[in-house]
């Protein structure tokens, strides 16, 4: 079982007996959700009783009626049997969301506390936005594709040359050049095989590149398989964006055109709102709003129109543009541009550490990849990103630190290829994969 940091946050909630909110785990397909609860509560407790409530929508429905608490322990006992009571036994809901009902019985089901209960969910997320759920009852989390320590540790990537790397990024002190080499090997191995754990399994355990491929063309699938559940009309948009995404990356301007999603000259984000509001809810997108003054909190300022999107997962991007060419992301091909690749995985490992995405735009000053906001001091801080080899090339980011500037941003960060460690006028120049410490 590859490890994963949400596993000590499930330990922890295992082991609280003082009347636990029950924990909501929502995020896309495919990012390990199932698969890690029930590792982790096989361990914790006695007896585990897990439900797969799509299997059951597609099958024989038998949760369709269940709208009390009584129907609902009445069936659990007809499917396991006796259970014991709430410290020895949890119910694992998977994949709740094709039951909206069963939300609303989390409350009273918590209340009665005959059992512990864990959920999760692949549009949960749109379901958590658009359902009543009872405040106080539940507590909710959302999983992502594996990080990049994450990744080091499916490679068996010592926690001492993380430590170790974590403390050259605090202090600023430079890296060894070995293990920099070694260390960057791996994350454009990570541009490959992205971070949702199928993928990895075969690229890391078997060296397998084109069953790796397969797989991802299999998970991008379904996730637009997923959006069925809408009328014609909104599928057929939410793909053709989410097909577009790749192209959109590839342009110097990456931000969305509306005008391409059905040729229409007065389109905007407000006639695509349900459509935009799908991809990011279900976690299969990742959003990054324009911000032309950088002030905090970024939300304030931040554009209705201007929007750039990112795939949340780096390997099904590279699956898109290179397909089992590894020669393109390994840089044995000097004539790609891998920006939109770099990019892509710098918005995963962001998002991944709790930020929300803003990019400064300015047609006066330029772009800057992204900025966050920096909650200990109320600050922002804008991320470049470069993807070759000189790290210096970059116009707008500088004028945002500048002191004398309009801006006078305290700090910035540039992330490269180069075993670069250095402050200089207010700009902080890393190597690319100590982005995994913002």
């Amino acid at each position: 079982m590859y490890r994963r940091k949400i596993e000590k946050e499930l330990c922890e909630y295992y082991k609280n007996t003082d009347d636990p909110k029950i924990l909501v785990v929502y995020g896309a397909r495919q990012v390990g959700k199932s698969f890690i609860i029930r590792e982790t509560a096989k361990k914790h407790f006695k007896h585990f009783a897990e439900i797969d409530l799509k299997d059951d929508f597609e099958g024989d429905k038998l949760f369709d009626n269940v709208k009390t608490t009584k129907d609902f322990y009445l069936l659990v006992g007809s499917l396991f049997g006796s259970l014991n009571n709430n410290k020895d036994t949890i119910i694992f809901l998977d994949e709740i969301q094709n039951y909206p009902h069963l939300m609303t019985l989390l409350k009273p089901l918590r209340k009665e506390n005959k059992y512990r209960y864990i959920v999760s969910g692949s549009l949960l997320g749109i379901t958590l936005r658009h359902s009543f759920i009872p405040m106080g009852s539940i507590t909710e989390r959302r999983m992502f594709p594996m990080d990049f320590e994450e990744f080091l540790w499916a490679n068996d990537y010592g926690n001492e040359s993380i430590e170790y790397l974590k403390k050259c990024f605090l202090n600023l002190e430079p890296i060894n050049q070995s293990i920099h080499d070694y260390t960057l090997r791996l994350f454009q191995d990570y541009l490959l095989t992205g971070g949702l754990p199928d993928a990895v399994v075969e690229y890391v355990n078997k060296q397998n590149v084109m069953q790796m491929r397969k797989t991802q063309d299999e998970i991008f699938s379904y996730y637009k398989d997923d959006c069925s559940k809408y009328d014609e009309e909104h599928k057929l948009k939410i793909r053709r964006i989410y097909d577009l995404i790749s192209s959109y990356m590839a342009n110097k301007v990456k931000r969305i055109q509306f005008k391409a999603i059905e040729d229409k000259d007065d389109s905007n984000l407000s006639k695509y709102e349900d459509e935009f509001d799908y991809l990011f809810d279900s976690g299969i997108v990742l959003p990054s709003r324009a911000v032309s003054n950088p002030v905090f909190p970024l939300s304030e300022s931040r554009s209705k129109n201007l929007i750039k999107t990112y795939y949340n997962d780096v390997g099904l991007l590279t699956n898109i543009l290179y397909r089992n060419n590894i020669d393109a992301v390994l840089r044995k091909n000097k004539g790609i541009n891998l920006g939109s690749v770099y990019e892509t995985a710098a918005a995963m490992e962001l998002i991944a550490h709790g930020h929300t995405l803003y990019y400064f735009d300015s047609k006066k000053i330029g772009e800057v990849d992204f900025l966050i906001n920096g909650y200990d001091d109320l600050s922002v801080l804008p991320v470049e990103i470069k993807s070759g080899n000189d790290q210096t090339n970059y116009r707008a980011i500088p004028k945002l630190v500048d002191p004398k500037g309009n801006y006078k941003l305290s700090y910035g960060f540039v992330f490269g290829n180069e075993n670069i460690v250095k402050k200089e006028k207010n700009l902080i120049t890393l190597p690319i994969y100590l982005i995994m410490f913002v």
